[in-house]
């Protein structure tokens, strides 16, 4: 998966972790850098939990990420406006193409490893290190998170 603003609600966070857990591969390419430091650092408010759990999770360098894109098992595709946050699930009237198909998904998945190249790694032992000012940034955007 690849989405500009991230912040899962609750039941989107459990369906991402439980299958990391049991042992689907789970990669998500997330903005390095935003027009909104609130949605952000709501996001990242969950890395640890997926982390732990065994998502792999990238961080777009050198572009402001815009993509909302999916490809599951080389056959089912995702691309459209909806991001992965509350608004654009409960508040926002959007609408995202599903595309079956190898053909299609295969676009998809070189496009991803593009911009995976294009990423940084988020490595779960750096990640538990991480300042405390970027705690605090992620401890106070994250209670607004279903508002953003």
């Amino acid at each position: 998966m690849t989405n500009a603003y991230f912040v899962p609600d609750p039941k989107l966070l459990k369906t991402l972790t439980d299958a990391a857990r049991r042992g689907v591969s789970v990669e998500l390419i997330l903005p390095g850098q935003t027009d909104s430091w609130m949605v952000f650092h709501a996001g990242r408010s969950h890395y640890a939990e997926l982390l732990d759990a065994g998502v792999k999770l990238y961080e777009r360098r050198g572009a402001v990420l815009h993509s909302k894109t999916a490809s599951i098992d080389g056959v089912w595709s995702t691309i459209g406006p909806t991001n992965l946050d509350w608004r654009s699930f409960l508040h926002n009237d959007e609408l995202n193409a599903v595309i079956l198909g190898t053909d299609f998904s295969q676009q998809m998945n070189k496009m991803f490893a593009e911009d995976r190249a294009k990423s940084t790694p988020i490595d779960p032992q750096q990640w538990k290190h991480r300042s405390l000012f970027l705690r605090l940034k992620e401890w106070l955007a994250v209670r607004f998170e279903y508002w953003l």
